[in-house]
């Protein structure tokens, strides 16, 4: 008998496994995984290429910065749009296939360039060169839009319908998504950089899109294995008058909801098979106007939504110099740090940005998901406060009297060439986008040219990344109760436009916050920088609360620890969350 449960077990355990690598979950979790690898690769690469394709000048990579940032910010909305009118399955398709063959296809054209730039140069006057890097900068800013709608698609949409009804498995699910995303930001540029390093641009170009290539017919079939699995993906509701009754639910107090409520806001809705309807002759005015009105209808919902604060507070958010990008570890690497050791310090933010995902699990469960924004914004805050005290710390640099053009304005007066070529130890540090990279470079020419012998001291610098570092625990959180948000409250016809706005807004802070250290590029500024970022992120979180005061009214203040009737009330069982 014993042997015989032993066997039971066994094979019930086996079965089990097999059950999850090959549920619709775990499959959307591989495709994701192959997905962030291959677009962090390629984000971290094309911002390299296009610097050593420009005789290690900075103007491409900067114009790839820009014309990302203003093409997400203009046709987020137009994106979205496009999601939510036409079938899962044709978007998920669509812009898979896109993003992997304009990266194919960006590699093959680099790949050309790199071998034949000599004799490019000299054909039409070197304008076929010039063609070749607008042909460039083009594609790869088609592949960033494809992705965009990937994005949304996948993460904002699908994960929905394959979480069910269940919102802890969506919030599981949310949190693991984020978990893939922090390592492959970390691991993918260090892997292509090692590739980069010891082979050359044109085994780089090759290896990346070999990896596309293969990615994409991967990711096509796990696709259509998730929507094989998850018959609810081939439905998807038409009507909006259906659902703004479910929205209107959506922002009512958490103690008046019932249990049954709070699943119904996601399982339950009218929903019909997914079937284009036939539209009536457009005449050709109507459709040069379509674009415009779709971006100003998009923007108006978005407006219109009861999360909107609660999304603008995360917009907020990108509006600062404290994200562990480029421009502070620029600034790090002013102040005496070396590559090494910010290798090091990035890891540590991957690891607290994954403990703020296991942090939002538990707190969601314990507190409600408005709640949980409200306390992941308060442990944001405190940390940051670190970095204000960094400012005023014995080896900040800060010094308003000194303009922040001066010392380039004098070198040049000299006849001083500036460098252009990064250190070798910089080379594994992590950029998100080809603007990071031009503004992490200018802050590595800086450090090569103003750091002394002396040495600096570290006071400052540490207090700055022990702040940085430890608000991501809260940053990640916060980002997932918005993200949770946005999912359960957005009608699902209206799911793909109001994130495409949301990515629109991100992507405007973001802008801003590059315009602001464009404008200050000085380590002597930096101090005041930290203070406007901190102050955003203030406000970011103000905005916040005044959703969570709107939704939760003083229950908000209420601690999740106390067994009140109130409180209780706010608390459904495991499988729901109360909003």
């Amino acid at each position: 008998m014993t042997r015989a449960a032993e066997q039971t077990s066994s094979a019930g355990c086996c079965g089990s496994c097999v059950n999850y690598f090959t549920s619709a979950k775990f499959l959307l979790y591989l495709g994701h995984a192959l997905s962030t690898w291959g677009d962090r690769m390629w984000h971290f690469a094309v911002s390299v290429f296009l610097v050593e394709l420009y005789g290690n000048s900075l103007l491409l990579t900067a114009v790839y910065g820009l014309v990302v940032a203003g093409s997400v910010l203009l046709l987020g909305a137009i994106i979205g749009d496009w999601v939510d009118k036409n079938s899962r399955l044709k978007v998920a398709q669509t812009s898979l296939v896109v993003q992997n063959a304009s990266v194919i296809l960006c590699g093959i054209i680099l790949m050309i360039v790199f071998l034949f730039k000599t004799q490019l140069l000299t054909l039409y006057s070197g304008w076929l060169l010039t063609m070749c890097y607008i042909l460039v900068i083009t594609i790869a800013n088609i592949a960033n839009l494809a992705s965009t709608a990937t994005t949304i698609t996948i993460q904002r949409d699908w994960i929905v319908v394959v979480a069910g009804e269940d919102r802890s498995k969506l919030a599981d699910m949310n949190a693991t998504i984020r978990r893939i995303d922090q390592l492959t930001n970390i691991l993918a540029p260090m892997a292509v950089g090692q590739i980069m390093t010891f082979g050359s641009p044109v085994i780089g170009c090759g290896f990346i899109s070999g990896w596309n290539l293969l990615s994409m017919c991967l990711e096509y079939l796990l696709l259509w294995k998730v929507y094989q699995k998850t018959p609810a993906l081939a439905l998807k509701a038409t009507s909006k008058i259906e659902e703004s009754e479910l929205k209107q639910l959506n922002v009512q107090k958490d103690s008046e909801l019932k249990p049954t409520e709070g699943v119904q806001l996601i399982g339950e809705k009218d929903v019909t098979v997914f079937e284009p309807h036939q539209e009536k002759e457009i005449s050709c005015s109507a459709r040069i106007a379509e674009p415009f009105i779709t971006f100003r209808d998009g923007w108006v919902a978005y407006y219109n939504q009861p999360v909107f604060l609660a999304g603008l507070g995360l917009a907020f958010l990108y509006m600062t110099v404290l994200g562990f990008d480029c421009i502070t570890t620029g600034y790090a690497y002013t102040q005496g740090l070396s590559g090494s050791v910010l290798s090091l310090l990035m890891g540590a933010s991957a690891i607290t940005g994954i403990m703020g995902t296991v942090a939002f699990t538990w707190l969601r469960r314990k507190c409600g998901l408005v709640r949980t924004g409200f306390i992941s914004g308060i442990a944001q805050f405190a940390c940051l406060v670190l970095c204000v005290i960094s400012v005023f710390m014995p080896g900040s640099p800060l010094d308003l009297t000194v303009s922040p053009f001066a010392d380039i304005r004098t070198r040049l007066l000299e006849g001083q060439s500036l460098p252009t070529a990064l250190p070798a130890d910089m080379s594994e540090i992590s950029f998100t986008t080809g603007m990071h990279n031009w503004l992490n470079r200018s802050s590595s020419v800086n450090s090569d040219l103003e750091m002394s012998s002396d040495s600096v001291p570290l006071i400052s610098v540490s207090l700055l990344f022990a702040g940085v570092i430890a608000a991501r625990v809260g940053l990640w959180s916060f980002d997932l109760t918005v993200t949770q948000l946005l999912q359960e409250n957005v009608i699902e016809s209206e799911r793909g436009i109001i994130n495409g706005v949301q990515n629109s807004m991100n992507y405007l802070l973001d802008l801003l916050h590059f315009i602001m250290v464009i404008l200050a590029p000085n380590p002597e500024a930096f101090g005041l920088l930290v203070l406007i970022s901190v102050s955003f992120v203030a406000m970011g979180h103000i905005m916040y609360f005044r959703f969570a005061q709107k939704t939760l009214g003083n229950q908000v203040f209420a601690c999740c620890g106390l067994k009140s009737k109130a409180v209780s009330n706010d608390s459904p069982p495991s499988n729901t969350s109360a909003v």
